[in-house]
């Protein structure tokens, strides 16, 4: 017996179209929704503004940052997905500015909970113990120690019997000793002469922790008075160096 084979109808080009353009959207919804997953839970592109990190990091390198090593904020929550580790001692640590949250900074933790920490002629005390910091601090020649009503916040946190209160007058070179409150840290720029951090403006909560930067993967020279400065002055020297 013969089949009979019925022919396909064929779709107008309008059809055509429309199916296609669905398939698009439907691909390009995906991908938004994985961007969105990845970068509110695994990694997430960073740019330096400033200086305060230099040498370590420099204006216009570009970060990939590491949000679930520190445990992953869960968007429109207050609760965070499990750490990998805790925030370690020299680790460069992303995070939420204590005085606008709405600002991420980027420094260098020195200080963890229970930590001791002062400063002498710019060396960084901590537990007792001067800080060997050469490999990653700079500092400017002949700058000037200079002391800011910025640094009273400190008086509360001093060590007891140290020094009275009343009679402490810190400087950007020489405070402390303080001691570090439980679920919090400190931080400090690598250029310490040239950052304001958490000598001036104080301890960051371990919530508003955002992650740990892991690899430049772009970076160039600004300079307004160049055109495509951006293409034209790229530091290919810097792309993929790891950030330690």
């Amino acid at each position: 017996m013969n089949e009979s084979v019925t022919p396909e109808r064929r779709r107008s080009p309008l059809a055509v179209i429309a199916r296609a353009l669905f398939e698009w959207a439907k691909s390009l919804s995906l991908a938004i929704v994985l961007f969105l997953i990845l970068r509110a839970f695994l990694v997430e592109a960073y740019r330096i503004p400033s200086g305060s990190m230099e040498r370590t990091l420099l204006v216009g390198d570009f970060l990939l940052v590491n949000k679930l090593v520190y445990g992953a904020e869960i968007p429109f929550t207050s609760r965070r997905l499990p750490a990998v580790r805790h925030p370690r001692y020299r680790d460069i640590v992303v995070f939420k500015f204590p005085e606008d949250p709405t600002q991420n900074f980027v420094k260098r933790l020195v200080g963890l909970p229970g930590d001791t920490l002062a400063m002498r002629g710019g060396t960084l005390v901590r537990n007792g113990k001067p800080q060997d910091e050469r490999r990653y601090v700079i500092h400017i020649p002949a700058n000037v120690d200079r002391a800011a009503d910025d640094f009273d916040w400190q008086r509360d946190y001093l060590v007891k019997q140290s020094i009275p209160p009343a009679s402490y007058h810190p400087t950007r070179d020489n405070w402390g000793p303080i001691v570090v409150p439980a679920g919090h840290y400190f931080m400090l720029g690598d250029n310490r002469d040239d950052s304001e951090d958490s000598r001036y403006w104080g301890f960051v909560a371990d919530s508003l922790v955002l992650g740990s930067p892991i690899i430049v993967y772009y970076s160039y020279a600004h300079d307004s008075t160049v055109s495509l400065d951006w293409l034209t002055r790229v530091r290919w020297s810097r792309l993929g160096e790891v950030v330690r």
